[in-house]
């Protein structure tokens, strides 16, 4: 199973401008969890100072008893053998063969030997759905495959903390959809802690077990899906939702006298933006998770989220549980539809 991430009171800036300060999450191992924000709110910052690409001003990140933002440089090499990264573009060596860059890491960091190494990337590629396109170069290939192989590469090396930054970017959205349920897939087979930066509402809205959310310097809210999705907060509400109404404005923050004028004039009952996901057949609102693909194991992670949400469901608003309820039983259905054997053993 993947490893718990626990991220206390980060702090990061560049020069005289803080990106974002007081950042307090936990990951919580083997499960899936977004982090969204408006452009410009330092998303893939947060992702490189987790992976010790940068070094924060102040704060702890610990993975294995091992602070990151203040470890040896020894502690750090070692640490980082746990992550799997896809970058945004896929970034792979243009002029190697897919092959070639999926079994880089392995040819740097192991001392495997050849027959060992095509075994594994075949998996790997097997894994993402590439199998056959091993001596084809990246810019022989879509964007979407592009993806497909850096995924393959983060995973060679079996990471237990895996990080997507903006991985539907560029994508249409019938590719962002096959993308999504790979991710779910993915988690599925490793169990591995998975972190995803992105924009896409019905990312956030269908794939994670946690979301959390990055606005004006700080983090708003993070928890399990549930929470989030229910929530009332202003800024996550709209977000979430894909509002005009609400905090966020088009290139800047609105004053606190606009977003409270357009607030008052909604009705808790107004329809999401179009594009931004499906209600749960409820009506809730909380559409239901994605399943792993059939002949899949069952997830492990969306049971392990659901009893925490349990435990903390009597914490929430009346209306929240409600919805709450709704949702984790709608799951339920889903999932003993889709596996008739487990209900019945």
């Amino acid at each position: 199973m993947g490893v718990e991430v626990v991220v206390e009171g980060l702090t990061k800036s560049f020069g005289k401008q803080t990106i974002w300060g007081d950042v307090t999450l936990t990951l919580p191992p083997g499960e899936i969890s977004v982090m969204l924000g408006p452009s410009g709110t330092g998303k893939s910052v947060f992702l490189k100072t987790l992976v010790g690409l940068l070094k924060p001003d102040a704060g702890s990140i610990f993975i294995k008893d091992v602070n990151l933002a203040k470890c040896s440089e020894h502690q750090l090499y070692e640490t980082r053998k746990l992550f799997g990264v896809l970058f945004q573009d896929g970034a792979l060596f243009g002029s190697m063969n897919l092959f070639d860059n999926i079994a880089f890491p392995l040819r740097e960091h192991t001392r495997k030997g050849e027959s060992e190494i095509k075994q594994i990337v075949s998996e790997k590629l097997e894994m993402v759905g590439l199998t056959g396109t091993e001596k084809k170069l990246p810019g022989e290939i879509s964007g979407g495959m592009r993806k497909r192989a850096g995924l393959a590469r983060a995973l060679v090396l079996n990471p237990e903390i895996i990080l997507f930054d903006e991985p539907d970017s560029g994508l249409d959205p019938v590719r962002v959809a096959y993308l999504n349920q790979l991710i779910v897939d993915l988690n599925a087979q490793t169990d591995s802690t998975f972190l995803i930066v992105t924009h896409d509402i019905g990312t956030a809205r269908t794939v994670p077990d946690n979301l959390g959310l990055l606005f004006r310097r700080e983090l708003v809210m993070f928890g399990p899906r549930e929470v989030l999705l229910t929530s009332e907060e202003a800024v996550v509400k709209q977000f979430l939702n894909g509002r005009r109404e609400g905090p966020i404005g088009m290139s800047e923050e609105k004053d606190a006298a606009q977003v409270a004028a357009e607030l008052a004039a909604m009705t808790d009952d107004e329809p999401p933006a179009p594009g931004t996901g499906p209600k749960g057949a409820s009506g809730t609102g909380v559409p239901p998770q994605l399943l792993p693909s059939p002949g899949l194991p069952e997830r492990k992670a969306a049971g392990r989220r659901q009893e925490r949400v349990m435990q903390m469901l009597h914490t929430l608003p009346e209306k929240a549980q409600v919805a709450v309820r709704a949702a984790l039983d709608e799951e339920h259905a889903q999932y003993e539809s889709a596996h008739p054997q487990a209900s019945v053993s």
